[in-house]
């Protein structure tokens, strides 16, 4: 059995599997080839592939021999006809790309998804989903800091005392937590805001403040994305937010519902009302992001503030990136084979039922079938 790594289409960095996971594939009597210079970018180049027991072969021969094909991201559509009966296991955002999910369905592609994981403990060595995110939360702060025109601890100088930034983080999520270990140890003081009141003692136990807002509807099997919550409850979450955000000199954002746009926590004018020099990084912006400035993979500066909307940080880091994503592609792979190397798609498996979205000629997730059947 063949497993082909994909060089990934520019801007993306990262690789499916470095090098140092082709050990354990080998135990499993599975053969590897990685299309020319996949590993560049996340600095692991074919000669090192090669001493790990890889064969570097072009697209074409990868697509054409390989059983299994890992791409992070989508396959251009005129590949679609070479992967009939293959299985292609990547990140595919099929709730975004239902149609594109009907087009592999109508070619006999078997497709894994692996945001589509259910997020439970059993799959959390599995989950790039929090392996990514945890990535861009420390870079969102990094980047922050790298943009704001002041010091982010407190400093007492002969020359005066300098205050320590403030910074206001929306969603304490896997991103959102990491954010606020990142920005207490650069020195900034921290408020965090989450629909989810079970988080408060994991963002209190890291040395920020917890804002609370009554009312909001249950989010803790949402699988640490956010949920469309009441009218009532947005409106007090809005004067909350705005509270929050107006003493705020920078604010990172990681609202997302899956399938949907992201929802809109900041306006126009609570941006007018931060002070000139402040930063927004909004990690949701792929989505349409969490203000209503938001460009994706741009940076946006009103009223002497700066909103980056970035849902790729994790991509600025690639050879971590692509260790903690190669290892969760690993562990799932688990799942599909055999240690003699053969392919086991068992389906009793919740989370290879789960992951799997096209099969056998069939979209096999209902929420996929609902986007399509309007």
């Amino acid at each position: 059995m063949t497993i082909g790594v994909l060089k990934e289409p520019s801007p993306e960095t990262r690789v499916s599997l470095l090098p140092e996971h082709l050990a354990t594939l080998k135990k499993w009597n599975v053969n590897v080839c990685i299309e020319n210079n996949a590993g560049a970018m996340a600095f692991a180049n074919d000669d090192k592939y090669t001493e790990a027991g890889a064969t570097i072969q072009s697209r074409a021969q990868i697509l054409q021999n390989s059983d299994i094909i890992l791409s992070i991201n989508t396959p251009d559509k005129s590949e679609i006809e070479n992967l009939k009966s293959k299985i292609v296991l990547g990140v595919f955002q099929p709730l975004f790309n239902a149609q594109l999910m009907k087009d592999w369905s109508a070619k006999g592609v078997t497709v894994f998804s692996m945001d589509m994981l259910p997020r439970t403990t059993r799959a959390q060595s599995m989950d790039i989903l929090s392996s990514q995110a945890n990535i861009a939360g420390y870079k969102a702060v990094l980047t922050a800091a790298n943009l704001f025109p002041k010091y982010f601890p407190m400093f007492m100088t002969a020359a005066g005392s300098v205050p320590p930034a403030k910074m206001l983080i929306l969603g304490a999520g896997v991103a959102g937590l990491q954010a606020i270990a990142t920005a207490k140890r650069l020195g900034a003081v921290v408020e965090v805001f989450d629909t989810r009141p079970a988080v408060k003692e994991e963002v209190m136990s890291l040395g920020a403040k917890f804002v609370e807002v009554e009312g909001a509807a249950d989010a803790s099997k949402a699988g640490g994305y956010a949920v469309e919550q009441t009218e009532e409850f947005l409106q007090r979450q809005k004067a909350k937010i705005a509270e929050s955000v107006a003493k705020a000199d920078i604010v990172i954002t990681t609202a997302q519902i899956p399938g949907k746009k992201a929802p809109v926590l900041i306006t126009t004018a609570m941006i007018e009302g931060m002070k000139n020099g402040s930063v927004v990084i909004d990690l949701a912006a792929a989505t349409g992001g969490n203000t209503e400035l938001t460009k994706t993979d741009a940076t946006v500066i009103h009223n002497g503030v700066s909103i980056v909307g970035n849902s790729y940080l994790a991509g600025t880091m690639p050879s971590d990136a692509s260790k903690l994503y190669g290892k969760n592609i690993l562990n799932f792979l688990q799942l599909v084979i055999t240690k003699e190397g053969a392919i086991n798609l068992n389906f009793e498996d919740d989370l290879v039922k789960g992951t799997c979205v096209v099969h056998d000629g069939v979209i096999t997730n209902e929420r996929i079938n609902a986007i399509i059947n309007g």
